[in-house]
This record gives structure tokens, sequence and C-alpha cells, in this order.
């Protein structure tokens, strides 16, 4: 550890009301080009009885000057250090004004004010208002502010900050100014202001009670023609959210902004949403399909934030699922509803599965409401959004459509304009539907991915049918011992023909056609159905429930009868999904043994009717079905990770697959070929994903002809979506069309930030024998940028996070490159520092050489000097991983 830096651990526990309260603010900023100064005057109130100083949280700042209630302060009368500003006597009502001085354009945290391509912008949350002025910088102090931009007319012409604009004009020397209010008390991570050289497009929504609400999104000028869709996006979440929620929008101005230099996705602050440009740009030559459901899903996300998030916030940053957690669930519906729920969820599990359920057996694992804390950036995690997410869905799940509504409706309407708890969130959906959710309070202070054990029995004699389940959660670092969890465990029971088979427990009176929800509260419990005639099939799970590990005894006779006529898409999906697994798995400890590798025709066979019926079928479900388990899903159920052996397994089976079965990929692929312009649409995403997947196939076949043909549709696509397929696919192989097309690529796109990322990201994954040695060269390449975030997820989280088999080489030059990154990193951005610690997390699920070696980089990184307390936290918490 570097010295004399220890980390100071923050609990839950410990929490107490502010002793001040901060109601109004007024912020003046003045922009310079080499420094900003800040005014700040701050109305407090001391919370009555509390007699303690006032501490104002603060970093990077230069203090100028200080006036309580008009006076001139002098330094006897307040301390200063690198966190924190003092004053230990002050009246209990006062007015406090502060000077400031910070450097934004030296700003490579990008977090507070910095400066990203010549433009002001904020990123305030999670601590980042601190680094703007001296505040009580908490969520659970909330203040209206009135904010007041200077800057120079022609390198600023765009002034812009939260709320309504009251006020603009010229001043002298060049200069103008604009005058922002926002009515709406809000915490200071909601403040948000953008200065610069933009160009916007406009639009209007009229609210249900008929109101009118200006739309803007601004971008730079050359980008200014790739916000048509963000805007489209931006009117159907607004509509969305009136017609299922009943949530209207409250400001007279909705603004967005896409900044090319940015920590996260996007920032939900109030009316004026900061994105990463990836997030808002696109049209067909640039944007994939994938693009285009991402920017409508965080179009969505930050929308609904405010009210789900700004109007109800949180009361401490250990309830940040409160507003997380559900707001991905209401994006997540959201994008179901525009695009199909069933390929929806699948993406969604994959996603939780595949990222959640490692985090959970990790050093790192958390609650979805944490006890601790000793960074908070660090807690922005897949736990507390996807599983928070899963959490809110549980609740939606055993509460029904209508009762989620009520409990909805409640909580925004009895906590509008407060600072609340997860506690708080149930409570409303508890008081609305006359339940106690006291047990499911456990899945937000309860660390783990629980696992349901479920054996059945069938009694011909007496027609029942029975599933005894028992639950477990494995320990975690700070909770040996769990309590049983409530949960919906959504099942049916198939027929021999694949019907779903009406249900009734024993001892009740209604009898339920198909699906069937039961709520599992006890470590053991048995259910059991009368009036079954046969032994059915039984579909458990369904729509994945509840975010558990499910184990179950299935033939692969079975999962192929669920693969074929499962009423539930989503179980249907997951029946083919765990026959991969079992096949890879046992592919893998074939390789490990050197045995000869060989797969069974049962899996083949049920892939092959899918593909015979693809016209008719749904396509996008077939698509789905012809993505095997990734290799990060795969190591999870192994005990030891061997990432070679898993390449290989894997590839394996994707040869196989492609050998068998290329008659129908190359139907498929010449059949579905249009020549109908680029259009985003649920029916064409459908088609063009699955006919580059059936490419994708074919191109395992390592064939000239079928290089040539992925070549031709790179070159002749009139979409990104087609190209970037074709290139990804060339970038794997040794052809003379791989160089070319990426040469080809690089020359028409270089100019464009966006797309030079996919460029590196492309090459980044390849699993060519030279891949590292081709990111080493990258990352000197010009397209690369250390302190763009997009670029180092592009290049380096690529290669070290989705490249297992070149990453994890034997030879540890993954490792060390990795290490010598996040030491480069650290200094100039720790947020993305710490995110690429992480993957040295799981060091202890490798072989022993792999482990020395991780190991030895985490050594060396925690004896960095001046480590920051980001990526400090993540590598000591590694480093005891038991």
């Amino acid at each position: 550890m570097s010295e004399g830096k220890i980390n100071k651990t923050v609990y839950l526990k410990d929490y107490c009301p502010p002793d001040y309260q901060i109601k109004t603010v007024h912020l003046s900023f003045y922009l310079g080009e080499e420094h900003t100064r800040v005014y700040s005057k701050l109305s407090i109130t001391r919370s009555l009885g509390k007699k303690t100083p006032l501490i104002l949280h603060g970093e990077a700042l230069k203090l100028l000057s200080i006036q309580l209630n008009g006076q001139l302060l002098t330094e006897s009368a307040y301390q200063i250090n690198s966190e924190s500003l003092t004053l230990h006597q002050v009246p209990d009502y006062f007015i406090l004004e502060i000077e400031t001085k910070i450097y934004p354009q030296k700003n490579t945290t990008l977090s507070g004010l910095y400066v990203s391509e010549g433009n002001f912008c904020t990123q305030c949350e999670a601590e980042g208002f601190r680094r703007i002025t001296y505040f009580l910088d908490c969520p659970d102090v909330m203040a209206t502010y009135t904010t007041t931009i200077i800057g120079n007319k022609e390198k600023y012409p765009v002034l812009l900050s939260n709320g309504n604009l009251i006020d603009q004009g010229d001043k002298e020397n060049g200069e103008h100014f604009a005058i922002w209010q926002d009515p709406f008390p809000k915490p200071s991570y909601l403040f948000a202001l953008v200065a610069g050289k933009l160009s916007s497009i406009q639009d209007k929504f009229i609210t249900l009670s008929r109101r009118e609400v200006n739309l803007s999104i601004y971008v730079q000028p050359h980008n200014i023609e790739k916000c048509t869709y963000a805007m489209a996006s931006l009117k159907r979440s607004m509509a969305w959210d009136e017609q299922v929620y009943g949530r209207e929008y409250d400001l007279d101005n909705y603004m967005i902004v896409a900044v090319d230099d940015f920590n996260m996705g996007a920032m939900e602050n109030k009316g004026l949403n900061i994105f990463n440009s990836k997030f808002v740009l696109a049209n067909p030559e640039t944007a994939t399909d994938t693009d285009y459901q991402y920017i409508e899903g965080v179009i969505g996300h930050e929308y609904f934030h405010n009210w789900s998030g700004n109007r109800v916030t949180c009361r401490d940053w250990f309830q940040l699922s409160l507003k997380e957690g559900f707001t991905v669930f209401r994006d997540q519906q959201f994008s179901a509803s525009q695009s199909g729920s069933v390929v929806k969820r699948i993406e969604d599990v994959n996603r939780l599965r595949t990222y959640q359920f490692r985090e959970d057996a990790g050093p790192m694992a958390h609650p979805v409401r944490p006890e601790s804390y000793e960074e908070i950036n660090n807690f922005y995690t897949v736990t507390i959004y996807e599983k928070g997410a899963e959490v809110v869905r549980m609740l939606h799940t055993l509460l029904g459509e209508t009762g989620f509504r009520k409990g909805t409706d409640l909580y925004f309407e009895r906590h509008n304009g407060q600072a609340v708890t997860t506690d708080d969130f149930v409570k409303a959906l508890e008081d609305a539907n006359q339940v106690d959710f006291s047990q499911f309070r456990l899945w937000y202070s309860q660390a783990g991915t629980p696992e349901l054990h479920v054996q059945s029995s069938y009694d011909a004699d007496q027609q029942t049918y029975s599933l005894k389940i028992k639950q477990a959660c494995p320990p975690t670092p700070d909770q040996p011992y769990k309590k049983p969890f409530h949960l919906p465990l959504t099942i049916g029971l198939l027929d021999s023909q694949g019907k779903d088979i009406p249900l009734q427990l024993v001892g009740e009176n209604n009898r339920i056609k198909g699906t069937q929800t039961l709520e599992i509260k006890n470590q053991e419990e048995t259910f059991t159905f009368e009036n079954i005639s046969m032994s059915p099939t039984p579909s458990l799970l369904r729509g994945f429930s509840a975010p558990v590990k499910l184990h179950f005894e299935l033939s692969d006779k079975e999962r192929c009868f669920l693969l074929a006529y499962d009423n539930d898409s989503f179980n249907r999906w997951e029946a083919g999904q765990q026959l991969a697994v079992k096949i890879i798995l046992s592919l893998t400890k074939d390789y490990q043994e050197g045995n000869l590798l060989k797969v069974s025709s049962i899996f083949i066979e049920a892939i092959a009717k899918f593909l015979e019926n693809y016209k008719t079928d749904n396509q996008s479900f077939i698509a789905q079905l012809l993505i095997l388990p990734s290799e990060h899903y795969l190591s999870e159920f192994m005990e030891v990770i061997d990432p070679e052996a898993l390449y290989q397994a894997r590839t394996f089976l994707r040869k196989t697959l492609a050998h068998s079965l290329k008659d129908y990929f190359n139907t498929i692929y010449h059949q579905l070929t249009s020549e109908k312009p680029y259009s985003f649409n649920p029916q064409e995403v459908a088609r063009r994903t699955l006919r580059n997947i059936c490419l994708g196939y074919l191109m395992m076949l390592d064939e000239t002809e079928i290089h040539q043909r992925c070549f031709h549709q790179f070159k002749t696509a009139d979409n990104m979506t087609d190209s970037i397929a074709a290139l990804s696919y060339l970038a794997d192989t040794k052809s003379t069309e791989r160089e070319s097309a990426l040469s080809i690529f690089y020359e028409r796109w270089k100019q464009d930030s966006l797309v030079m990322d996919k460029w590196l990201s492309i090459q980044a994954s390849a699993k060519r024998d030279d891949t590292f040695e081709i990111v080493e060269q990258l990352s000197g390449h010009s397209a690369f940028k250390l302190t763009n975030p997009n670029k180092v997820r592009a290049l380096i989280g690529t290669f070290c996070q989705n490249n297992l088999v070149n990453f994890h080489h034997p030879s540890g030059n993954g490792y060390k490159f990795l290490g010598e990154y996040i030491c480069k990193l650290d200094p100039l951005n720790p947020q993305i520092a710490a995110r690429l610690v992480s993957i040295f997390s799981f060091w202890k699920r490798y072989d022993p050489k792999r482990q020395t070696l991780m190991k030895d980089q985490l050594e060396q990184i925690s004896r960095s000097p001046n480590l920051s307390k980001d990526v400090q936290e993540i590598t000591l918490k590694s480093l005891k991983m038991n």
C-alpha cells in the first residue's frame, strides 16, 4: 500500500441527518482559459439542538475568500485541508459566501467541472460538486439553485444549467451571461453546467395535462445530423412514463448534451442531462442496431430518473439502488415494450448472470444496499444496478402490474421532494397493497446469489406432482450466514404434447391455467399439485422470475423437449443454453485430458429444427439461440478456470455446428439478404442479426470463398451493423481480406471518434495469436487517447476483460500490460483505473501460475505512490480474497 494513505470506511449504521441544511444556492461561474472562478452564496440553517462546527467538503480547490453574513473572514476563523473547510463559530442561520478558483482544463478525472473538446461540462455524481466549491456534498442536503454563467461569447456561445432560463445578455469585453433557476430542491450531485460551441436540434412535447415542454439536444456542430433518433427516443420515453407510471415532466425545458469525455453512460442532472456521445449520436452509416438499442435504453433511463431519482432521491449513498435499481427496471420495461420482451429479457439475464453473479462471488461482493464503503465511486456496480432491478422486478411479480402501480403511485406522492431509503420504497408498496414484505427486505441487506435445489416426484396413484425446494446462499466476505429469502418462483408443467397443464395446489380451490408463481419463503418447503394425470416435464423459473442459480436435474431429452415446446420463450432459450453449457464443459474436460473432442447429435438436431422454421418462427429468438454461452459465463461453472481449454471447447462446438449445418446457414444468409434501405425496427433488426450470425458460423469454416463473401458484405454494406459484423469476422482470420478491410475502415472513419472506438475494439477482441502485440501497437496509435474513457474501454477494457484466451496467456504479458496501464491511468482518472483493477479481482479462480502472475501485479499496484482511494480499495480487497 502506498505510504501514508489509509482509506476511511463509511458505515450505514453511522448515518445521521446533517447538522446543517442549505436552503438556497446562488452560483456564479466566471469561465476562463486557464482557470475558472466560482462564487457561491449559500443560505444555511443549523439543525435544532446541534452545536457542531460547520464542515464543508472540498477537493482540488483554491480558496480566495469567505464572507459570513457580509463579513470577510480571516484565516484564523476557519481551518482548511485537502478535503474540507471547517468553520467553528457560526450562528443558527446565516449567509455564507465563498469564492474559489478551479482548473477545469487540467481536470482529467472528469469529476466536477472539466473541459471536453473545448467545451465546459460537469459530472457531480457521486461527489464531484466538492471539486467546484465548498459545500455539504451529500444527497440529503436539498436546495434550490440559481446559476449565473459568464464567459466569452465567441468561444462559449451556449451557456446551460439546470432549470429554466430566466435572463441572458451581453457584457463588456466580448463576454455574455445566462442565468438559470431550478425551482425544485435537489442535492448537489444533480447540479449541471455546460458551456461551449454547440449546435442543437429542437422539438416539443405536449404532456397529458397539455403543458408544452421544449426539448433540446446539444452536440458539437459536426454531429448535428446524428441526433434525430435520440430525440425520437426521448419523446417515446416521455409518453411511456405518462402511460405506464402516470409521471409527467415538470419543467419548461428538457435538455440533453453529448460530450466525448465522460466516465459513465450518462447523468440525470435535473433538466440538463449530460451524456456520453456514444449514447446519443447515431445514423445508419456510423451506428449499429445495438447502438440504437443502447441509445433508446439510456435516453429512457435518464429521463425516467426525473421522478425515480430526482423528484424522489436517495437519503445517502448506501441507498443508491433506490434510484438506480428502480430506474433500470423501468428502462428495461420501456425497451421491452419497444423491441420485444423475450429478447430483451434474455439480454438482461445474460448480463446479470455473466457479471453480477461473478461479482457476488468475488472480493467486492456487497448487498444491493451496502453496509459500508471506502470509495463510493466503486459502488456503481452491476449489483446496485442490475441486481437492484431484479429485486424491483420480483416486487412487480409478487404484486402484479396493478398492485405495483398502486405502490409506485403512493411512493411518488408520499415522498415527492424528499431524500429517502429503500425501506421507504418497499413500505409504500406494502401500504398500498396491505402486504408484509419484512422478509423480502433481505434482498437489500444480504449479499450473494441464492441457490435453489429442486427435486420432483410424481405419484401416479394419487395423480399428484410434488416439488421439494431447498434454498441456500453461499457465504460472502462480510456475511457468513444468510437467512432464507422471500422470492417468486414462476413455474409451468408440460404434458406429453408440450401443452401447459392447469395447476392446482393440494388444499386450494383455484385451478390456474398455465403459469403459476410460487412464493418461496422457507429454507425448505414442498409444493404438491393435484389432478396431474401424467408425469409432466417441469418448466421452472419461467421468465427468470428471481435472480438465483437453479439446480434441477433434467435429461438432454427433457431439455430438448422444453426447447421445442415450452410456452415460456425465456425457458425455451434457457433449455438450449443449458444443453450448450453441458456440452462445452464436457468438451473442456476432454481437451484438458487430451481426449478426442466430439459433440452429441441431439443438440445439433435441435438447432437444425429451428433453422428449418426460420421463416415462420421468431427470428430474434433463433438468433439468440445460436449465440453460445460466453466464456465468462461458462467459467463460473469451473472450480479452476482454464481460459485456453474453455476457448478451444467453445470454438470446437461452433465449428461443429458450422460444418453440420452449413447448408442451413448458407440458405438463411442468402434468403435474408435485402436490397431495401436500412431501417431500424424489430423485424429488420431480427433479420440482420440472424443473417450476420449465420455468416459468423460460416466464417468458422475458414474457406476462401466465404472470406470473399464476408469481404464483399463489408465493402457493399449501406449500414454499420452489416459492415462491422463482417469486419469483426475478418479480424479473427489470417486472410488477405483482413488487412484490406481494417485499412479501408480506418481511412473512411478516422475522423469519427466513436467509429474509431469500434475499430479499436474489434482488433482487441480478435482471437489471433498475435492480438496482444497488435493491442500494444494500437496503444500508441493516434486513434487511442489515454485520457478518453471510451478509448480506454474500447482497447484496454475489451482486450483484458473480453478476450480471455489472449489476456490470460500463460506468459503473463497481458497481466503486465494491464498493471502498467492502471498505474498510468490512476493519477489521471481514478474511476476508470479502478474499473480496470477489478479485472484482477478473481485471480484466485485460476491455476497457481496465473495466480502468482496476477497477484504480483496487484502487489505492484498497491505499492504505487499516491494511489487513489478508488484503486486502493479494490486492490487491497482483491489481495485479501480467500
